[in-house]
């Protein structure tokens, strides 16, 4: 049993295993992103967002954090989170900046980001900041996540927004709120691409090439995710990501 946080998330070793290390310097500060989302499936647009996040604010590294079971889509239809954990880490490979983590995908129960931010701020020293990339969309609901006073104590919000976007309704949301929160925008002109685009063209028939990786594109038809017609053979599982691919689960 390890300690557990004010909130009551439970910090284990387990838990923490796969993250990155940071804060070994006194002298110096880290920053660490933290991209969160249910990446179902992750494209483009994230991936964009997250390599401007770090070279406009100087992020040491971003970590993607597939949820397990998000709060806001429990009564919507979600891949597996082991699918969505597999095709985050596919995506994210040829990058040295970016790492995937399963705090989410292993904890129980619904994902709050406010447990995944306690989480963190527990394993790290005071040094590393943390600094939380979502959607501009995301920000204008915020204020009505879990605990989102505590969010705004533990992570500077970045909004990523499309050209053109009108951040005029999630400055007014966060002022409204009363809550001190701080946030930077980006414009990435990728996000014009979404995920539920992606499971639309894939049941359709239509490619998604370029949208996302070939790496994802390549697991999305072997698994026959989001209605991609059967596959003319499954493969062993030589990476350990599914514990094989079966037709069943």
């Amino acid at each position: 049993m390890g300690s557990v946080t004010d909130s009551g998330v439970i910090i284990d070793a387990a838990a923490t295993s796969d993250l990155p290390l940071l804060g070994q310097d006194p002298s110096r500060t880290y920053r660490l992103g933290i991209m969160g989302g249910t990446f179902d499936p992750i494209h483009n647009g994230h991936l964009v967002a997250a390599e401007q996040a770090c070279r406009d604010l100087g992020l040491d590294v971003v970590v993607f954090v597939p949820a397990g079971s998000p709060a806001f889509k429990q009564d919507r239809r979600v891949s597996t989170p082991e699918d969505r954990h597999a095709m985050t880490l596919l995506a994210t490979a040829d990058n040295p900046r970016f790492l995937v983590s399963r705090m989410e995908v292993d904890r129980p129960g619904i994902t709050y980001t406010v447990d995944t931010l306690e989480l963190l701020r527990a394993h790290y020293p005071a040094n590393v900041e943390l600094y939380f990339i979502t959607g501009a969309d995301a920000i204008i609901d915020i204020i009505t996540w879990r605990n989102a006073a505590r969010i705004a104590e533990l992570a500077h919000l970045v909004g990523a927004t499309r050209p053109g976007y009108d951040l005029a309704r999630a400055r007014a949301s966060i002022a409204a709120s009363g809550i001190d929160f701080t946030v930077s925008y980006l414009e990435v002109p990728a996000l014009a691409i979404s995920s539920s685009d992606l499971r639309r063209r894939v049941g359709e028939g239509q490619s998604i090439r370029y949208l996302t990786s070939d790496s994802v594109i390549g697991y999305i038809e072997k698994r026959g995710l989001y209605g991609a017609a059967e596959p003319a053979y499954t493969a062993p599982d030589a990476l350990g990501l599914m514990g094989g691919l079966n037709r069943e689960d």
